[in-house]
């Protein structure tokens, strides 16, 4: 018999380093992908799913959350093996500034989600622990989907949520594949149900369907007449329904609103009534529609809200109440009851924006034809503006390194 060579134990162990070394007996070895200008666009458009931490070697911020990214990125890829499924990226801003430019990167570190390429609004800002950023990934990949076994529970959906129902020959289309991309972005802002052959057959009498069902019991379906196959138009048809143009400011949401950057209209009123907020948001629709990319239109609760009321000298016996905060001060709209009348609004938010609000608050009103000569004569002269007090719900700076942004004082 043919004895096999042996090799001093010494040997075994000088491989084992070596191995080591190499990585080859590592596999639970970090798998964070370093994006550049070169590689990004591929990278997160074949990604399912991609958090991207966007951050600064110097910044101690980022420092403390490498070594829990990494490991969290281990905990996720074990469950998630199909790299396609699941990316942890990386972005180092100083290297790349064009990207963080292009992503408005303003505090560091920034974890930023991201579908198919497309980033997702609602940045991920809870806690910075491996157990909690693999929580928000499984999040993630549950299917925002909920499939209708039957038409009966098309009745018993929650009205006081946003809806949005197709009906599909198939799970397998070209369509519900469209649907379904759609409903993972807006996961956050509607209520996404699907049926599917036999089920939806009564409701696709003229191929697969979509349908819009507002919140409330009286106002009417609307219904998608777009192409299902194109995904820009469907997005953008669901995008209009899921997301109102007046939204609720909350504590739990008052950081991102806040760190879109642009000033905020809001309507303080109690929770109860509906009718102020009705007329505001037909208001905002009919006045300001063209400025929704330079003010947020927003309401919140009078009795949650009450701390920004006593800046502007209210209580919640005062509401419904309206007032633009600009980060810097707050301005009153001086009657509820002016709402209505045609363009008075609209002024407002354009006085805002030209900073006469701000010069009329500290040098009174602004001259006008019928008292020329104020500005050299004196006019009478108002107190400062409030200060704001949602610029206080900005992210905090023990958590993020804020980066410094030039503003307009108004």
């Amino acid at each position: 018999m043919k004895l096999l060579p042996t090799f001093p134990s010494v040997d075994v162990r000088f491989f084992t380093v070596i191995l080591l070394v190499m990585g080859l007996s590592t596999p639970g070895q970090p798998e964070i992908t370093s994006l550049d200008t070169g590689n990004i666009d591929d990278i997160l458009n074949n990604a399912g799913v991609a958090l991207v931490n966007f951050y600064a070697d110097w910044c101690r911020f980022s420092q403390m959350l490498h070594p829990i990214f990494e490991e969290a990125s281990n905990v996720v890829r074990e469950e998630y093996p199909d790299t396609k499924q699941v990316v942890f990226a990386r972005v180092d801003c100083d290297q790349h500034p064009d990207i963080a430019q292009r992503y408005r990167i303003t505090k560091y570190p920034t974890l930023k989600l991201f579908r198919n390429g497309m980033m997702m609004k609602r940045e991920y800002r809870g806690q910075r622990s491996v157990a909690a950023i693999a929580d928000f990934i499984r999040q993630q990949k549950v299917d925002p989907v909920k499939e209708i076994l039957s038409l009966e529970e098309v009745n018993t959906i929650d009205r006081s949520k946003r809806n949005i129902i197709g009906y599909f020959e198939s799970k397998d289309s070209e369509n519900y594949h469209t649907f379904e991309k759609v409903a993972n972005i807006l996961r956050d802002d509607c209520m996404f149900s699907a049926a599917f052959g036999a089920v939806s057959e009564s409701e696709r009498f003229s191929g697969d369907n979509v349908i819009y069902k507002p919140m409330g019991e009286s106002i009417p379906d609307m219904v998608y007449l777009g192409s299902l196959t194109n995904f820009d138009l469907t997005y953008a048809w669901a995008q209009d329904k899921c997301v109102p143009l007046v939204r609720e400011i909350t504590f739990e949401n008052g950081e991102e609103l806040t760190e879109e950057g642009i000033p905020f209209l809001i309507l303080f009123h109690v929770k109860e009534d509906t009718e102020s907020l009705e007329k505001f948001q037909h208001e905002v629709a009919r006045q300001l529609i063209s400025e929704k990319g330079s003010i947020n239109f927003l309401h919140a609760d009078c009795d949650k809200f009450r701390h920004p009321l006593l800046h502007i000298q209210k209580t919640p016996a005062d509401c419904p109440v309206i007032a633009i905060d600009s980060f810097r001060h707050m301005y009153v709209f001086p009657e509820f009851k002016d709402l209505s009348v045609p363009g008075k609004l609209r002024q407002f938010v354009l006085d805002l924006h030209s900073g006469k609000l701000h010069r009329e608050f500290h040098h009174g009103p602004d001259p006008t034809d019928s008292t020329p000569g104020q500005e050299e004569t004196g006019g009478e002269v108002a107190s400062s503006p409030p200060e704001s007090s949602f610029q206080k719900l900005a992210p905090s700076e023990t958590r993020y390194t804020i980066l410094s942004r030039d503003r307009d004082e108004l």
